[in-house]
C-alpha cells in the first residue's frame, strides 16, 4: 500500500490529488460524525473507496461501518468478494436486504423483476435503524447528470429525500457537516474521479476486483440492445436466446438492468485502453435503470436513492 503522504517537494501526479482529496474527506466524516457507514457492494467504485479507508486510517481499522443493499439478483462473483473481503480485513458488514423488504410487504415486487428500483426503502430503513449520520457512496460526476450536481457532502432530510436547492456550497475544501436531527449527510468522496481515473489508481494500487470486470465466457441473451445474464429474476424470456459470447462488465448491479458489453479486455492495462476510447458512458452504456427516462437517476434520488 503507497503512502498517503507526500513531501513538499514531491510533485502530485492527477491520481495523487485525487487520493489526497478522497483521504481528507474521509477524515472529515470522521472528525465530524458519529455514525460513519461505507456503503460497499463489491463493486469497483466501492473497493476503491474502501481501499482509500483503509489508507486514510492506517495502521489503525477502518472506523466505518460497510452496508450493503442486496437485491438478492446480484452477480455471484460479486458477492463472493464481498465476503471475502469482509472476512480478510475483519470489518462490520450490515446488508439491508430487498428480498426481506418484500417479504414484510415495505415494497412490492415488479413485474419484469427488477429490483434495482425498490433498493430505496431498504437503504433508507437501513440507514434509520442504525442510527448511522453520514454515508460514503461511490457515485461520480461523470457517471450521470443527476449526480454532475452532487456536492461532496449532500445534505438529506428526515425522509432520505434530495433537495438540490438545499445543497450548500463547497469552498476552499471546507465541508459542512451540520444537520438536524433525523437527518442525515451522504458523502461522495470519489466526485471528482472519472471512470479512467478509478482504473488507473485500481492498476497503480493493484487493487483486486471481482473476475466479472475483465473478460470472460458468459451465457447472455440480447434485450433493448443490452447483452443481460440469466437468472432467477426473469430472464431470458420465451423468445430470447441464450448466447455465449466473450463479454465484461464495466459497473455491477441488479442482474435485471446491468448489462454486458463484448470485449477481449483480460487485464487492468487492457480496460484502461477500452476505456479510454469509449465514448459512452459506463451507466450509459450498461444500465437499463437509466434509460426509463430522461430524468431517471433525479427522480429517484430525489426519493432518497444514491
Amino acid at each position: 500500500m503507497r503512502s498517503a503522504h507526500m513531501t513538499a517537494t514531491t510533485t502530485l501526479t492527477q491520481l495523487d490529488v485525487l487520493e489526497s482529496e478522497a483521504i481528507h474527506v474521509m477524515r472529515e466524516v470522521a472528525g465530524e460524525f458519529e455514525r460513519p457507514v461505507l456503503l460497499f457492494s463489491g463493486g469497483k467504485d466501492s473497493i476503491v473507496m474502501l481501499h482509500l479507508a483503509r489508507k486514510a486510517f492506517w495502521p489503525a481499522p477502518v472506523p466505518f461501518t460497510l452496508m450493503h443493499v442486496d437485491t438478492g439478483h446480484n452477480f455471484p462473483e460479486v458477492i463472493a468478494y464481498r465476503d471475502s473481503v469482509v472476512e480478510q480485513y475483519g470489518l462490520r458488514l450490515v446488508v439491508a436486504s430487498v428480498q426481506d423488504a418484500i417479504d414484510d410487504g415495505r415494497v412490492v415486487e415488479r413485474s419484469d423483476g427488477s429490483r434495482n428500483a425498490l433498493q430505496t426503502v431498504p437503504l433508507l430503513d437501513g440507514i434509520t435503524s442504525h442510527r448511522f449520520d453520514a454515508v460514503f457512496g461511490g457515485g461520480r460526476r461523470d457517471e450521470e447528470k443527476a449526480r454532475a450536481k452532487e456536492r461532496m457532502f449532500s445534505l438529506r432530510d428526515e425522509f432520505g429525500q434530495w433537495d438540490p436547492r438545499r445543497q450548500r456550497p463547497e469552498l476552499w475544501d471546507l465541508y459542512n457537516g451540520r444537520h438536524k436531527l433525523g437527518e442525515h449527510v451522504r458523502v461522495f468522496p470519489l466526485s471528482n474521479w472519472t471512470e479512467l481515473d478509478v482504473w488507473r489508481y485500481i492498476e497503480r494500487e493493484e487493487i483486486a476486483l471481482p473476475d466479472i470486470y475483465y473478460s470472460h465466457d458468459r451465457e447472455v441473451f440480447l434485450r433493448d440492445g443490452m447483452w443481460l445474464a440469466p437468472g432467477d429474476w426473469g430472464g431470458p424470456r420465451p423468445t430470447e436466446t441464450l448466447e455465449t459470447r466473450t463479454v465484461r462488465y464495466r459497473t455491477v448491479g441488479d442482474m435485471s438492468c446491468t448489462g454486458a458489453v463484448e470485449s477481449d479486455a483480460t487485464t487492468v492495462a487492457d480496460v484502461i485502453a477500452e476505456v479510454g476510447a469509449s465514448r459512452l458512458t459506463e451507466r450509459g452504456a450498461t444500465r437499463a435503470d437509466d434509460r426509463a427516462s430522461e430524468a431517471a437517476m433525479e427522480d429517484r434520488k430525489r426519493e432518497g436513492y444514491f
